[in-house]
């Protein structure tokens, strides 16, 4: 086997940062992209996850930018604006609530700034989520602690689940990594499922916000099927085709 060129070996690899930042993540698929062999492909994740480039998710890898709170919250800004109007009037004035790391749950979280609210418990798994809320009129707000998410940030971890058994709340606000008909809502990690459902438990009613983007997908961590969510909330309008894949089994808004 002949040796490669240094060159053409750093060249791919920033081919390969490029495709991950647009949204390729699988091995197989950067693989075809660059025209060499899984191996090759996993040889240079390897090396870009030692430079702090990427990380390596199963299966794939993403972005290291592509995971801070601060890179997502400006993603898709008008789409989240949106699906925050809709999820305020689903928000309690009183009572407890949940909001899970997301940065599309954090956005209804900015929202009640405007909108203030009365005499609120709320309690998250977000360090900036509980900082936009603990500087709400009329909440009082909790973060679980935890260990940080190496991908997402949120908390994760026993220490988060057990706080959020202390609380019995009314309602959960939680995103997806991707959500899927068949197999309900799925994260990149098992540990962010595993809070998220979490959240499920202590709460009366499950309410999940989503992007259209994120429709008919899935990530490698199952978290929650169709009918353990009570209301879907995306950016589209309840009657668009895309969703009718969802029609009749989770109310839509």
């Amino acid at each position: 086997m002949s040796e490669e060129n240094p060159a053409e070996g750093d060249h791919r690899r920033a081919s390969i940062v490029t495709a991950l930042r647009k949204g390729v993540r699988r091995v197989d698929d950067l693989a075809r992209a660059c025209g060499v062999s899984t191996m090759t492909i996993r040889r240079d994740l390897q090396v870009l996850e030692q430079r702090n480039e990427i990380r390596r998710v199963r299966g794939g890898a993403v972005p290291v930018d592509a995971w801070t709170f601060g890179h997502r919250l400006g993603r898709s800004t008008a789409a989240k604006n949106a699906i925050a109007a809709k999820l305020r009037p689903l928000l309690p004035d009183k009572g407890g609530v949940g909001f899970d790391g997301s940065t599309t749950v954090h956005s209804l979280a900015r929202l009640l700034k405007e909108h203030p609210v009365d005499d609120l418990t709320a309690v998250t798994t977000a360090f900036e989520t509980f900082h936009e809320l603990s500087g709400t009129p009329g909440c009082r707000a909790y973060a679980t602690g935890g260990t940080a998410d190496l991908h997402t940030g949120s908390l994760v971890g026993p220490l988060a689940q057990v706080t959020l058994q202390q609380f019995a709340l009314h309602t959960c606000f939680l995103s997806a990594t991707c959500l899927d008909d068949s197999i309900g809502s799925t994260e990149f990690t098992a540990d962010e499922a595993a809070v998220k459902r979490a959240l499920t438990d202590v709460s009366q009613r499950t309410v999940l916000a989503v992007d259209s983007s994120k429709l008919g997908r899935r990530a490698v961590a199952k978290c929650l099927p169709l009918d353990e969510i009570d209301i879907l909330v995306t950016d589209l309008d309840p009657l668009d085709e895309r969703l009718d894949p969802y029609r009749g089994l989770v109310e839509l808004l």
